[in-house]
């Protein structure tokens, strides 16, 4: 099985392909559009697409044949009793295998949507809009946004979401209600307040597909895993990693206690630690980090939804500056360089 990899940049959608001879790179598709996230559903293969734009908006696009034709959900948008107005969409999740019309998709200013009917039509998930909450939420430097939407494969009412910067929810209900998952995780840009009970800046959160009450979670403030589905977390960043800062998280789906990371040197200096682009492993469930090195010298900047891996244990991250990095079997190959700033990395499998 062959790798697919989906590249959402500042000017449209790339594929990849990845094979024993090598990487290709197809034309753009989606011109003129921004690309925040990119995933090709499981269950049918329908391509989906967060896509935004100036003139249009924030909006959805969905393929059936990999993108050689496009629709777009005209139905999206926020109840105008709600006083929000929908600035962008930032991440599409196909619902549990049980569900196959059902996706999941997190936009700006901290919203979720659900659509029972592949992406034609969606309604805004009320109980986050609503959420008592709400009024502590603070955007982050990239906005208040639903970054992240993890599915427990095993329970269908269950999954969690991140937002920046409100922190982690979960919800047992399939979203009719939503409990702050953030016990132990610290905001440390609140001097008064450190380990409060939301505003805490999550960067990207992942339920491990094969024991779901595991959870990685990249933080502004540090690195973390939960072992009971987020009641509580653990900090790991203080045993080889060069910094606590960082977007990008990936996980090896045949091992839970294997999670990768590409640390950054702080939140004023968004750039990769060291002057490296480093990949950096845990096998020991975050207890010690040990790097592999992509590219070096590197000051590169790899984003929330830019780093991604596949059931074959392949890790892939993508930079602002253009280039996407496979790391395979211990060994880094680049896939692709200059294209558009990168905003999202995902992987899927081709034949």
């Amino acid at each position: 099985m062959d790798t697919l990899l989906l590249v959402g940049t500042r000017k449209g959608l790339f594929l990849i392909r990845g094979s024993q001879n090598g990487w290709q790179v197809e034309e753009p598709q989606l011109p003129g559009w921004q690309i925040n996230h990119a995933v090709l559903d499981p269950r049918d293969g329908t391509l989906y697409a967060c896509t935004n734009s100036w003139v249009y908006g924030g909006t959805v696009h969905r393929s059936s044949d990999l993108g050689q034709s496009w629709e777009r959900s005209e139905e999206l948008g926020l109840p105008e009793e709600s006083g929000l107005k929908l600035a962008s969409t930032w991440h599409l999740e196909p619902g549990h295998p049980s569900q196959p019309s059902t996706l999941w998709l997190g936009g700006e200013p901290g919203v979720l949507f659900r659509s029972e009917d592949s992406g034609a039509t969606w309604a805004a998930n009320e109980a986050l809009l609503a959420h008592e909450t709400r009024e502590r939420w603070a955007p982050g430097a990239g906005g208040l946004v639903c970054h992240s939407i993890a599915l427990d494969p095993e329970n269908a009412e269950r999954l969690w979401i991140g937002i920046s910067a409100a922190g982690v929810f979960r919800s047992e209900d399939r979203g009719g209600s939503w409990e702050p998952a953030n016990a132990g995780t610290e905001a440390c840009f609140m001097s008064d307040d450190p380990f409060p009970e939301v505003g805490q800046c999550v960067h990207k959160v992942l339920a491990h597909p094969a024991r779901p009450d595991r959870l990685w979670q990249q933080n502004h403030c540090g690195v973390y895993r939960s072992d009971d589905a987020g009641a509580s977390w653990e900090r790991l960043d203080e045993n080889g990693l060069p910094s606590r800062f960082g977007f990008g998280l990936a996980l090896d789906p045949g091992d839970p206690d294997v999670a990768y990371v590409i640390p950054e040197v702080g939140p004023e200096n968004r750039v990769t630690s060291d002057g490296r682009l480093g990949i950096y492993r845990t096998g020991d469930a975050g207890a010690s980090w040990n790097p592999t090195v992509a590219v070096d010298p590197a000051w590169a900047a790899v984003l929330r939804e830019g780093m991604s891996f596949d059931a074959n244990g392949g890790v892939y991250a993508g930079t602002q500056s253009g280039f996407v990095y496979a790391l395979r079997d211990g060994q880094v190959t680049e896939a692709a360089r200059h294209l558009p700033p990168i905003l999202s990395v995902e992987a899927a499998a081709w034949q």
